[in-house]
């Protein structure tokens, strides 16, 4: 057996051995769960950028290299040789499943997707103007006073019941929030088709006439479900991850992760690109906005270009890129000057060698908002779309943790720069 490596740290004189922990990918972990009661101290890291809060088997990222494993498989190749709910299994489970094991995960799903029918009563309660957002967090949250039986973590059976409806009911939930938004009628899920269909016909078919989804969008839809599938500790995994340290219910954990998604900052940047794209206007104008991006004594940037994670290339935009290539074939962009925007603005990015040297290139939510737009999504749905292909990896997540013997209620600590211990002074005196 090889020998602990371990980490000295000394301080006043004294030092202190942490242990080392290696992982199968990725650097080494310094292990610092005693320092405080052998040392006295404990860290600084504002953000968690450098601090490990949970070990992990499910998804893997190596922002230098630009690599995203779930399972240890590459997301370009699950993107192209399979499909969301077989992804959602290998999430959920460990492992990609059988076909005997798909098939029955599948019609499990699909027999799942309906809400129960007073929910309905629940979306009525909103204002037609709210963001469908607003009405996610809401209704993912009131899913546990209708679904009294698969509320208690600490039971396996419901836990994976909990599993099943949250990843089967969340398209109709946002389908539904995205009729009220524009005021028509609820369109109920259909058992006979599949999981991206199913959801794009909840989104545009009407009572007056048959909608037939196309199988281009469909696929078009089923890798950006899969796409966004699960992105490590981020920071609505890592509040699905909080929230579920204290022992709440799942349907109120996953409506924490939705509800951090909605920030600008995590979720909206599809929507940041489309707006950018609006604020371009015309394609004439896109050497205006490339020299502003350049110029070094302006702030602007352009949205959709770059990862915060990925330092080298977005993995999953590749694959993307190719979906984006072939709606917009079939939509056409004649129509539509955003779309027109978006097409000039990456070839003129792609071919400047300022964004090559900088390593900014177009990444998943660059293609995203421009396939949500073709589609005909406006921009408040496409959070909402995160949330829905977000779901499966919040609660695998939260089912990792809750099978963890090291659980703990997650409390961070702080660096206190406030007042030390003062005297009250009586209101008279003041």
């Amino acid at each position: 057996m090889a020998e602990q490596k371990t980490a000295t740290l000394t301080i006043d004189g004294i030092s202190y051995e942490l242990p080392i922990l290696s992982p199968t990918a990725g650097p080494n972990v310094i292990d610092i769960r005693k320092l405080y009661s052998q040392a006295g101290v404990f860290t600084y890291d504002p953000g968690f950028t450098s601090t490990a809060a949970c070990d992990s088997t499910i998804t893997f990222i190596d922002g230098d290299k630009g690599e995203l494993l779930h399972r240890g498989y590459p997301i370009d190749q699950l993107a192209e040789k399979s499909h969301y709910l077989e992804v959602c299994f290998a999430l959920l489970y460990g492992n990609l499943p059988s076909a005997e094991e798909l098939e029955k995960f599948e019609r499990l799903v699909t027999n799942h997707t309906m809400i129960h029918e007073q929910m309905h009563n629940f979306f009525r309660g909103f204002r037609r103007d709210a963001h469908p957002m607003a009405t996610m967090v809401g209704v993912v949250g009131a899913m546990s006073a209708f679904y009294h039986d698969s509320t208690d973590p600490n039971d396996p059976h419901q836990r994976e019941v909990a599993s099943i409806r949250l990843v089967a009911k969340m398209p109709t939930i946002a389908a539904m929030a995205y009729k009220y938004s524009i005021g028509q009628p609820f369109v109920y899920p259909r058992n006979d088709l599949d999981y991206a269909s199913n959801f794009l016909h909840m989104c545009f078919s009407v009572p007056a006439e048959e909608y037939h989804v196309n199988p281009i969008l469909a696929r078009a839809m089923d890798r950006i479900f899969t796409l966004h599938a699960d992105h490590e500790q981020n920071a609505s995994t890592s509040t699905v991850r909080l929230a579920s340290s204290s022992g709440a219910n799942p349907f109120a954990c996953i409506a924490a992760g939705i509800a951090c998604l909605w920030g600008p900052a995590h979720g909206g940047a599809n929507q940041a690109c489309l707006e950018m794209l609006k604020e371009i206007g015309t394609v004439d104008r896109i050497p205006e906005f490339i020299a502003r991006a350049k110029d070094k004594n302006d702030n602007y940037r352009l949205m959709g270009f770059g990862h915060r994670v990925y330092k080298n290339f977005d993995p999953r935009a590749t694959v993307m890129k190719k979906s984006a290539d072939e709606v917009l074939e079939l939509m056409g962009v004649e129509d539509n000057p955003l779309l027109q925007v978006a097409m000039e603005l990456e070839k003129q990015a792609l071919a400047d060698p300022y964004f090559a040297e900088k390593k900014l290139f177009p990444n998943v939510d660059f293609y995203s908002g421009i396939i949500l737009e073709a589609m005909g999504f406006p921009t408040s749905m496409f959070t909402p779309i995160f949330a829905l292909a977000r779901t499966v990896g919040w609660v695998s997540q939260w089912k990792e943790q809750l099978d963890d013997p090291q659980l703990k209620i997650g409390r961070p600590r702080q660096l206190y720069m406030g007042e030390a211990a003062i005297d009250y002074v009586d209101i008279e005196d003041r």
